[in-house]
C-alpha cells in the first residue's frame, strides 16, 4: 500500500478485490476495503469492474442483473458515501435492460451525498481469444453504451471508461477534449494480458492526455478458473506511477493535484496542437 499527503483533501483511493460469486460477501469485502481507504484520508474511491459479483462464466450476470435504480451494490454505493461523506466510482455492475437475454455493464459515480451524479455504461465489448483459454464473448450478454460520460467533481472533471475500453484511445482523447483532468479504469484485466498491457496502457493514456489515471483492477482466481492481474494504480500526468497495489486485496492512495494536470499540460500543449 502506498500513500501520499494523508491529510489533503484531493486524495484518491483505487480499491483492489478478488470478487466471485457471493455479492453479500463481495459487498463486506469492499466495505472493508473502502473504510480502510477513508480512514487514511481518501475522499474519492475507485471500485474495481464487477464489483459485487464475478460468477462463473458471463452468462451468471443475466440472473444477477440488477434494478438500475434501487439495485442493492447501487445502495450500497449511496449509503457508504453518504455515510462517509465521499464519492465513489462504483466499478461497474450488471443492470438489466428491457430485453431479457441482455445486462449493461455500467458504472456509477456517486457523489458524497449519497446521490448519484453519473452512469456509464461500458462501449467496446470484450470479444475476445487468447488462445488457450475459453474465448470472451461480452457482446452475447452485454448490451453496449454509446456515450462518453464525464462529470464535475471537487478533484476536478472526471471521465469514465471500464477495462477493454483502454485499448481505445480515441475515447480518452474524446474525454479529454471535454475537459477530463481524471480519467478511472475500473477493470477485471486477465492475468495474461495484464502482464504484458495493463501498466503500459495506463502510463498511455496518462501521458496522451496529461490526466491522471486511477485504475482499479480485479485480482486473483475467480469462479470457472478466470484469473485477473491486480496491480490496481494511480499515474500522474506526466506518466509516472505514484501509487499501486501488487497482489492481493487492498488499496493505495495518492493526492490528485489540478495544477499538476495544468502544468503538465501547459508545457506541452499538445492537446491544443491536434490536426486530425
Amino acid at each position: 500500500m502506498h500513500e501520499s499527503s494523508e491529510q489533503a483533501t484531493n486524495v484518491a483511493a483505487v480499491i483492489q478485490l478478488s470478487a466471485g460469486a457471493d455479492r453479500e460477501r463481495n459487498l463486506a469485502m469492499a466495505k472493508h476495503w473502502m473504510k480502510a481507504a477513508v480512514d487514511r484520508g481518501a475522499r474519492l474511491l475507485v471500485l474495481p469492474e464487477n464489483f459485487s459479483f464475478m460468477g462463473e462464466g458471463e452468462s451468471r450476470k443475466r440472473e444477477m442483473a440488477e434494478d438500475p435504480d434501487r439495485g442493492p451494490s447501487l445502495t450500497f454505493l449511496r449509503e457508504f458515501a453518504r455515510h462517509h461523506g465521499v464519492w465513489i466510482v462504483g466499478g461497474s455492475v450488471p443492470l438489466k435492460t428491457q430485453h431479457a437475454d441482455k445486462v449493461t455493464n455500467t458504472a456509477f459515480v456517486v457523489d458524497d451525498l449519497g446521490d448519484v451524479r453519473a452512469r456509464y455504461d461500458k462501449i467496446h465489448l470484450f470479444d475476445v481469444n487468447l488462445g488457450g483459454e475459453e474465448p470472451f464473448r461480452e457482446s452475447d450478454i452485454i448490451a453496449p453504451g454509446w456515450e462518453p460520460v464525464i462529470i464535475d467533481s471537487p478533484f476536478g472533471r472526471i471521465g469514465i471508461s471500464i477495462c477493454y475500453d483502454l485499448r481505445f484511445p480515441e475515447l480518452y482523447r474524446k474525454l479529454a477534449a471535454l475537459g477530463a483532468t481524471i480519467l478511472v479504469v475500473p477493470a477485471a484485466f486477465t492475468l495474461t494480458t495484464g502482464r504484458d498491457h495493463w501498466e503500459l496502457l495506463l502510463r498511455a493514456r496518462a501521458v496522451e492526455n496529461f490526466a491522471y489515471v486511477l485504475a482499479s483492477d480485479q485480482w486473483g482466481r475467480h469462479p470457472g478458473g478466470r484469473r485477473t492481474f491486480g496491480h490496481s494504480m494511480i499515474v500522474e500526468p506526466w506518466g509516472s506511477v505514484i501509487a499501486q497495489v501488487p497482489d492481493g486485496e487492498g488499496f493505495a492512495l495518492a493526492e490528485i493535484n489540478k495544477a499538476r494536470v495544468n502544468r503538465c499540460r501547459a508545457r506541452i500543449p499538445c492537446l491544443g496542437h491536434r490536426v486530425l
